[in-house]
C-alpha cells in the first residue's frame, strides 16, 4: 500500500546580499512547535505541485505560479511506532511568488538566513538534508523515527 503523499515548499529570497528561507512555527497537529516549510497533505486528485501551490497560499498567503516551483526530490518518513504518521514528502524550492507571507491558523512564518536555519527546532531529519537542498541539491532519502516519534533511528538506503 503506498504511503500518503505530502508536499513541502521552501521559499527563498535574497535580502541585503544574503539568501533567506521562509519557515513557519507549526501551531498544532503533526510537528507542533517545530519550524517547518510550507506544505501539507495532497487532496484527492491533486498533484504534488498543485498541493504546494495551495498549501503555500493557505499557510502563508502567498501565490505561487506552478512553473516557479523547483522540484528537489522526495523524502520517505517511516514511523513504525505510529504507522499513521508515515508519509512520502515531495520537496520544492521557490524563488518567485506574489504576496507577503502572513500568519495563518497553521503557522507563523519567519525568514531565516540560510546559514542561520534553526535546525535544532525542526524535525530531527532536517539537519541531514535541508542544508543541501537550500544550497541547490536534490534529495531522495528515507528516515525511520523511533518510539519517541521525534528521533531518527535509521536511514536505510532504500525503502523496502
Amino acid at each position: 500500500m503506498p504511503l500518503p503523499e505530502v508536499c513541502v515548499c521552501y521559499l527563498l529570497r535574497e535580502r541585503e546580499g544574503r539568501l533567506e528561507v521562509l519557515l513557519g512555527r507549526k501551531k498544532h497537529g503533526l510537528g507542533q512547535g517545530y519550524f517547518v516549510g510550507l506544505g501539507g497533505k495532497l487532496e484527492p486528485g491533486e498533484t504534488p505541485v498543485d498541493a504546494a501551490v495551495r498549501e503555500s497560499f493557505e499557510e502563508a498567503g502567498v501565490v505561487i505560479d506552478p512553473a516557479d516551483l523547483e522540484p528537489r526530490g522526495q523524502l520517505t518518513y517511516l514511523f513504525p511506532h505510529k504507522p499513521a504518521w508515515s508519509q512520502a514528502s515531495n520537496v520544492f524550492v521557490c524563488r518567485r511568488w506574489s504576496g507577503v507571507p502572513r500568519p495563518s491558523d497553521e503557522l507563523d512564518p519567519e525568514w531565516f538566513p540560510i546559514d542561520g536555519v534553526p535546525l535544532g527546532e525542526m524535525w530531527d531529519d532536517a539537519k541531514r538534508w535541508l542544508p543541501g537542498v537550500l544550497a541547490g541539491d536534490s534529495v531522495s532519502r528515507t528516515f525511520v523515527f523511533g518510539a519517541d516519534l521525534a528521533t531518527v533511528v535509521d536511514e536505510p538506503s532504500s525503502v523496502a
